[in-house]
């Protein structure tokens, strides 16, 4: 699926990803948590990022985001493809 990565000190960039627990977990390094944003989009983040100590990435709608952070859609319970939402990527650039 269409996904916008954002790792820390980075511009965010749109990749593929696969739609699995394990390639998620992969991409954020750890156990994921999920931050809805709208209500068709998400930020898959590490759910221990703070514990572990991992550098400060971006803020986002006034959440401070550590680690490598992923913005996915969504449909229902379903993650899927990130909406065409330009916003987002500048939000995400100067986060």
């Amino acid at each position: 699926m269409k996904a916008i990565r954002k790792k820390p000190g980075c511009a965010p960039e749109i990749i593929e990803v696969e739609n699995t627990l394990k390639a998620l977990q992969t991409e954020v390094g750890g156990y994921i948590e999920t931050v809805t944003i709208a209500s068709d989009a998400v930020i898959i983040c590490n759910e221990e990022g703070h514990i572990l100590g991992l550098p400060y990435n971006c803020r986002f709608f006034g959440v401070d985001f550590v680690g490598t952070v992923l913005l996915v859609g969504t449909k229902g319970d379903e993650f899927c493809d990130v909406p065409p939402i330009d916003g987002f990527v500048e939000v995400l650039r100067h986060g």
